[in-house]
């Protein structure tokens, strides 16, 4: 009777001891995974300067899309604004529905003083996974 007492009694702590060692032991952390989509939209009269939005993969690859610019012939042309706002929020809902989190937007604008008005309008969209 001693003996199997004896035999439970270390069964027991061995199986108290896994259980308290497996209760810390956790999983290594996974590295975040980051994303950038950069947006560069041409502020140049007349239509001549090029809008781009350029998507750079964890990877390093980038993937390059046509924007429309602000300006056309006659100023500022509002409906290639709306046609960007929404290539822009169609990208982001997509990235979005992979997993992908904006972490942080940075916005910037070049405009040199010589340039008569013109320049760019850029804006970097962090991601996160």
């Amino acid at each position: 009777m001693r003996k199997s007492l004896s035999l439970a009694l270390v069964a027991a702590t061995a199986a108290a001891t896994f259980g308290l060692t497996s209760a810390f032991r956790t999983a290594a952390p996974q590295a975040a995974q980051f994303m950038q989509v950069t947006t560069v939209e041409s502020i140049i009269p007349g239509g001549l300067g090029r809008s781009r939005m350029i998507v750079t993969n964890p990877d390093g690859t980038q993937k390059l899309d046509e924007m429309e610019n602000f300006y056309s012939m006659t100023g500022i042309n509002f409906a290639n604004i709306q046609k960007n706002e929404a290539q822009i929020l169609a990208r982001l809902t997509q990235l979005e529905s992979e997993g992908w989190h904006l972490e942080r937007v940075t916005t910037g604008v070049q405009s040199p003083p010589a340039s008569g008005g013109g320049g760019i309008y850029m804006t970097r969209y962090l991601l996160k996974k």
